[in-house]
């Protein structure tokens, strides 16, 4: 795929995720993907896999998240197999708590799907909203 095509996926990734719509979401990532979130958080670590991904994270968002995650792209750009974004995230928790982040997203594309994901935010807002 073209670095265009890359960025469209990532946009297309990034409203089905917003939307609730986690299965047109995964349908871009490689069955053995590699998402890894920065930092020493409860949610920070490598995740392998559509399946790994959907029990430890996207589970542990469901558990603390009320109605999602809603994600706006502010810049993307991309260079050959690599989308790298710029966003911001608005969500509440289960427990009424504002959870706003920031994120630099970098994506590597491998046969027309994303194989890995290195996920940048601010880590204290995750540790201190979401524990």
């Amino acid at each position: 795929m073209s670095a265009e095509q890359n960025k469209q996926a990532v946009r297309e990734m990034s409203a089905a995720f917003s939307a609730g719509d986690i299965d047109k979401a995964f349908a871009f990532y490689a069955d053995d993907i590699q998402w890894t979130i920065t930092g020493t958080t409860s949610y920070s670590g490598t995740y392998r896999g559509k399946q790994d991904l959907t029990e430890r994270l996207m589970g542990k968002l469901g558990e603390d998240l009320e109605g999602g995650l809603k994600i706006t792209i502010d810049n993307i750009i991309a260079e050959g197999d690599y989308v790298v974004y710029q966003s911001h995230g608005q969500a509440k928790t289960k427990r009424g708590a504002d959870y706003n982040n920031t994120y630099c997203m970098v994506y590597r594309f491998a046969d027309g799907k994303v194989a890995e994901v290195t996920e940048y935010l601010d880590t204290e807002l995750v540790s201190r909203v979401l524990g």
